[in-house]
């Protein structure tokens, strides 16, 4: 799999691009990311957390990606895979509890070998 290019041609995020690369809605990708699907949808531009949360999304899928074949497929597993270590909790509640950081280590510890 190839990482999410989710930018549009003036270099901001474009959560429309994400939502069609994981073939799913924007209220699904809102809901994902864990924000307000209202900032996702709207011309205005993203808060910060809406920003950092969509970033911390695709960073966790482009980090878990080689391991798919498919973006969609990485999104599956991002919705629906428990972590061990993580009390059965999947990598979108993580996200959305604001610990994106400790997938992507967990992501890469795994990666290494070591397992929770």
């Amino acid at each position: 799999m190839h990482s999410i290019d989710y930018f549009n041609h003036h270099g901001q995020a474009d959560p429309r691009k994400v939502a069609f690369i994981l073939r799913t809605s924007i209220t699904e990708l809102a809901v994902a990311a864990g924000v307000d699907q209202e900032e996702l949808q709207g011309p205005q531009m993203m808060s910060d957390e809406t920003q950092n949360r969509l970033d911390n999304l695709v960073d966790v899928l482009n980090k878990v990606g080689p391991r798919f074949a498919t973006p969609v497929m990485a999104y599956h597993w991002y919705r629906s895979e428990p972590l061990a270590g993580f009390d059965g909790q999947t990598a979108m509640q993580l996200v959305q509890a604001g610990k994106a950081q400790q997938v992507v280590e967990y992501i890469e510890a795994v990666g290494a070998g070591i397992f929770y």
